[in-house]
């Protein structure tokens, strides 16, 4: 394993998570096991915020950092393995991997080309984004919710309630990814695996 690994996520890390929600017994309408996934979630998130954090203070340079964020998605994005029967959990680890794409994307275009300017608040994309979902343009939906996402990690703040507003699909599970990530910027603490 890599120094960076170590630093920001690790292989093992991410299998601890696997290996924690494959002994649950899962429920979707469960507390805990929504309490899990938001877990496994926001630990991956914090690590794309402590990435973010290191290129803003210039621990990292811009190819670093993308390296760095390259490498977390790589361990975060994999497939999934579980023993058999596992297809629940499978399905429930690609809702939380969904739920990240956003924000990694966000995270590197952030890297690549700063916050964007945006023309309205960040609500304002969120909705827009929602309405290229209803459209079926899901590169529209996923550009707006990256454009936001840059303001996000600049310092802006989304306030989930929107959520409230939206029917479920791509767009909300992106949005719920753009708060951990938000969450992770601004507390940027590691959650334990035993929460």
């Amino acid at each position: 394993m890599t120094e960076a690994e170590e630093r920001y996520y690790s292989p093992e890390r991410w299998q601890n998570w696997l290996t924690r929600v494959s002994e649950e017994d899962l429920d979707l309408e469960s507390e805990d096991t929504g309490r899990l996934l938001m877990n496994v979630q926001n630990d991956a998130a914090i690590a794309i915020a402590k990435i973010l954090a290191a290129y803003d203070d210039g621990t990292l340079d811009e190819e670093e950092a993308l390296d760095e964020l390259s490498t977390v998605h790589d361990i975060v994005m994999s497939e999934p393995e579980f023993e058999e029967g596992g297809e629940e959990a499978v399905m429930l680890i690609g809702s939380v991997q969904t739920s990240l794409s956003c924000a990694f994307f966000a995270a590197e275009e952030y890297i690549v080309a700063g916050p964007t300017e945006l023309e309205d608040d960040i609500e304002a994309y969120v909705l827009a984004a929602a309405d290229a979902e209803a459209a079926e343009d899901m590169d529209a939906a996923l550009g707006y919710l990256v454009q936001a996402g840059t303001v996000i990690i600049d310092g802006e703040k989304l306030d989930i309630e929107i959520l409230d507003e939206l029917e479920f699909g791509y767009v909300t599970e992106w949005v719920n990814g753009l708060d951990s990530l938000q969450s992770g910027l601004s507390e940027p603490e590691v959650v334990e695996e035993d929460e």
